[in-house]
């Protein structure tokens, strides 16, 4: 990796988003509660929800990634109370598509991922900037599953 492409790579507005991550931290009484883990590069996230009528209504989230998953998760965290499952599908399939196939900018409200545009070319960082949309995905799932059982 050359100094100019880790400098487009790790931009400012990446590393301003890395550094100020929505719902930092983790609920008291999460509905749900999933921690995923890339096995590339070891990040992890842990995601704690609660959902009300199929949308997130409680968010918090431990992101230990690099400033990529960071940011990602950053950009997630910033609209995600409201969403449902189907809109966060959404966002992470436009998320991949942007970073595997050079797909366009994800719909709102998830523009603001376009700040990872750069990180195409980097596929073994590709994990981690999905971890947080996985995690909430797989924590949408439980708490669907655990208030199907009650």
């Amino acid at each position: 990796m050359t100094e100019q492409s880790l400098e487009q790579l790790y931009s400012t507005q990446i590393l301003a988003l890395a550094t100020d991550i929505p719902h930092a931290g983790r609920l008291a009484a999460p509905a749900a509660s999933v921690k995923k883990r890339s096995p590339l590069c070891g990040s992890t996230v842990t995601v704690d929800l609660v959902a009300r009528d199929g949308r997130v209504a409680e968010f918090a989230q431990n992101v230990k990634a690099c400033a990529l998953g960071q940011a990602s998760a950053s950009v997630l965290g910033r609209v995600v109370i409201g969403l449902d499952r189907a809109t966060i599908a959404a966002g992470r399939a436009a998320l991949f598509a942007m970073l595997t196939q050079d797909g366009p900018t994800p719909p709102a409200p998830f523009e603001g991922l376009e700040v990872l545009r750069p990180a195409q070319a980097y596929k073994n960082r590709h994990p981690s900037i999905l971890l947080a949309w996985d995690a909430t995905l797989a924590a949408l799932d439980e708490a669907s599953a655990s208030a199907g059982a009650s």
